[in-house]
């Protein structure tokens, strides 16, 4: 398991790092999300021992690493740009830190073979990287960085070259090949949908620390403040006093945000609560509507079909489907 306690990195005395915390269990992919700026690769570069933190610690199975060189902690780090050798062949590529372990040629040879089946890249061993595609450059990086069966995985915006399509394509097969050889994964990203799908647990940073840390249904259902709502996609913050003229009421007195996911908003000619429609937008099998409750106030939610702005629309809200919190 790897532990990060109250690690703190400055730059030019700015701190990238603020006393941040995370525990990333044993065979199980932990995504660290955050705005540009929060702080997210710079953890994982201290992870790595390419940066040394200001205090705190980084350990592996109870045993701090801060002393341990880059080469010998049995961590593999694969970057956005996957830092391919234009010189060398894939086999060459994914060889690369099989031959820095010492191993013989047969044992070399054998693995990647293996490693490249593993990414779907049978029989390319011999090819030029320079004629690969994104998506394939993407599965040489990953079959490299696994090849020396890495005790640790981390990929820092592994997919941000890629088009969406292939980057939800290659998603569901990294968190396959994952699962498959039980790696302990950190994986870094901004995108939420990147991190929902790959994720047994996401860890959110700002401004240095972490700010959430949950299962990604965990952060849907029930985020702890205002802004780690909004960063996940949660449009629908309103007061307690905006809910209770909808008949909702806060569970305590305290109580002054509640957050309602766009599932829990129900669209019926018989709904108890009207509003007016400010927006229909097809978004491919169905439409993303927005409903005006007042001047300050307008709720996010789905549609089978399109509304037409200006006109009054009926609506149920779940109670239950809502997060309450101090904000």
């Amino acid at each position: 398991m790897l532990e990060v306690s109250n690690l703190t990195i400055r730059f030019d005395g700015v701190p990238a790092l603020d006393g941040a915390d995370l525990e990333v269990e044993d065979r199980s992919i932990h995504v660290l999300m955050g705005p540009s700026g929060s702080g997210k690769s710079t953890m994982l570069r201290a992870i790595a021992g390419l940066e040394y933190p200001d205090s705190g610690d980084i350990a592996w199975n109870g045993l701090s690493v801060l002393s341990v060189p880059v080469h010998k902690r049995g961590f593999g780090l694969m970057f956005q740009d996957y830092a391919l050798f234009p010189h060398r062949d894939v086999a060459g590529n994914v060889a690369f830190g099989l031959r820095m372990q010492g191993l013989g040629p047969a044992i070399i040879h054998d693995r990647v073979d293996e490693v490249l089946e593993l990414v779907g890249l049978p029989g390319y061993g011999d090819r030029s990287v320079g004629t690969l595609s994104g998506g394939e450059r993407q599965r040489v990086a990953l079959a490299r960085t696994l090849a020396p069966r890495p005790r640790l995985v981390l990929l820092d915006e592994p997919l941000g070259a890629l088009d969406r399509s292939l980057r939800e394509h290659l998603l569901v097969e990294m968190r396959a090949i994952f699962t498959q050889v039980e790696a302990t994964v950190l994986y870094v990203t901004h995108d939420r949908e990147e991190a929902f799908t790959i994720a047994d647990r996401v860890a959110i940073i700002n401004g240095g620390r972490i700010v959430a840390d949950d299962t990604p249904e965990g952060l849907w259902h029930q985020p702890p403040d205002g802004w780690t709502a909004r960063f996940i996609g949660l449009e629908n913050l309103c007061t307690a006093s905006r809910l209770s003229e909808l008949g909702v009421q806060p569970p305590f007195e305290t109580t002054t945000t509640g957050v309602i996911p766009p599932e829990a908003i129900t669209m019926s000619p018989t709904g108890s609560h009207t509003a007016t429609v400010a927006g229909s937008h097809f978004r491919g099998g169905a439409y993303r509507v927005e409903l005006e409750l007042g001047a300050d106030s307008a709720l996010v939610t789905w549609s089978p079909i399109g509304l037409e702005p200006g006109t009054t629309a009926r609506f149920d809200i779940d109670p239950a489907r809502i997060s309450w919190f101090e904000d």
